[in-house]
């Protein structure tokens, strides 16, 4: 790959990154203080999580740790677009921090949704 090539990559692979980062740090804190309500665009959107704000609120405040480190994951996948190594290398750190990105999310994703329905099943056991 030429140089100029290689940079635009690179440049590519940052912004994506840290923009995921980013959104995931924000996503992380504002479900937690209510800033982000219930809604079907972003957070941990399952049938659960959705059916009250309570639930959403559990959900989120579970998989914040998960989240935070998906951010950490993504930041770190940033690293290695500026480090001065092959570019081989800098591909399989970003592919590396995003699986361990998705991973993190997937089980955040999980760990809420869990959360969520103990609160439907003591709701209903409280009926």
């Amino acid at each position: 790959m030429s140089p100029d090539a290689e940079l635009s990559a690179r440049i590519v692979l940052f912004l994506s990154m840290a923009v995921a980062g980013g959104m995931l740090l924000w996503l992380a804190r504002a479900t937690v203080t209510g800033r982000l309500k219930r809604n079907t665009w972003a957070g941990i959107r399952t049938p659960s999580t959705l059916a009250s704000d309570e639930a959403w609120l559990v959900a989120h405040q579970r998989a914040q740790r998960s989240t935070i480190w998906a951010a950490v994951f993504a930041f770190i996948g940033c690293g290695f677009t500026l480090a001065p190594v092959q570019e081989e290398v800098v591909y399989a750190g970003v592919f590396g921090g995003t699986v361990a990105l998705l991973a993190t999310v997937l089980y955040g994703a999980y760990v809420g949704t869990k959360a969520a329905r103990a609160i439907d099943s003591h709701d209903g056991a409280s009926r």
